[in-house]
């Protein structure tokens, strides 16, 4: 699929899960001191540097992703919301050593960890970069959400999920890791985990299907030759004709851990 799809994707679930990131930077702000200077990791298209200038106002956000087509997206998106004085960007891979970056108050990695190549050197980075007190904030996600749950459908969409998991370990992807005991062993303190169950029942708004349809796509056309053939063609189906449907629902969990410098 698309680049574009990944980033109309990442753009729905911060619409679709709006509560869930509102509750997660709120706990974030209540810990931070002052206005503090947020270093977005894997910013992506910007969800959560938009969402964490928007909910705290004092706040300065440098995002930093790979992508240049990531990064002028989010710049788009920063300055037609009017943010683009406080939201800065770097393109830089964070498996090469980071650039300076200045004092830094929090470190926000949402559904970032996973795709570092040596998480434990990517935390001593992130010890090494923040200031004394500061804050590091990784946001994980325990499943990607399902929306069939309850339907004829959901058995077909549970062994894509499967095949996808499968997958991504095959490709060395960090998910499910004991984020807890590699955040403390890198030195951090005061380690807080919390987990986020999101469970959005029908009727859901036209967003939330166009994240199922996109998510779904998505999927499937990761699973070329890796499910039967029946399976791929009722994943397209599916996606297809999600519009129509009344009994689409969004269920995920995340995984948050708050620690200190």
């Amino acid at each position: 699929m698309a680049h574009d799809h990944l980033i109309e994707m990442l753009d729905l679930d911060a619409e679709v899960l709006h509560d869930y990131h509102r509750d997660l930077i709120g706990w974030v702000g209540r810990e931070a001191v002052g206005t503090p200077h947020i270093v977005d990791l894997g910013a992506g298209s910007g969800t959560g540097s938009l969402a964490l200038a928007r909910e705290l106002p004092g706040s300065t956000i440098t995002a930093i992703d790979v992508s240049s087509q990531m990064l002028a997206h989010l710049r788009s998106r920063a300055d037609a919301a009017g943010l683009g004085d406080r939201i800065r960007t770097i393109e830089a891979d964070l498996d090469l050593p980071w650039p300076d970056l200045g004092p830094i108050d929090v470190i926000w990695a949402a559904s970032a960890m996973h795709h570092m190549a040596d998480p434990a050197r990517a935390l001593a980075s992130a010890f090494d970069a923040l200031r004394p007190g500061g804050l590091l904030v990784i946001a994980e996600l325990d499943s990607f959400p399902h929306f069939l749950a309850g339907t004829a459908d959901e058995g077909v969409e549970n062994r894509g999920h499967a095949e996808a998991a499968r997958r991504r370990q095959e490709a060395g992807l960090h998910m499910h890791e004991n984020w807890g005991d590699r955040i403390t062993h890198a030195g951090f303190t005061a380690v807080t985990e919390r987990k986020f169950d999101i469970d959005l029942r029908p009727p859901l708004p036209a967003a939330a299907t166009r994240y199922a349809e996109v998510s779904l796509l998505r999927m499937r056309h990761g699973l070329d030759e890796r499910l039967p053939p029946s399976d791929l063609a009722a994943l397209e189906k599916i996606a297809a004709g999600v519009a129509g449907r009344d009994d689409l629902s969004v269920r995920t969990e995340r995984t948050v851990w708050l620690a200190r410098r």
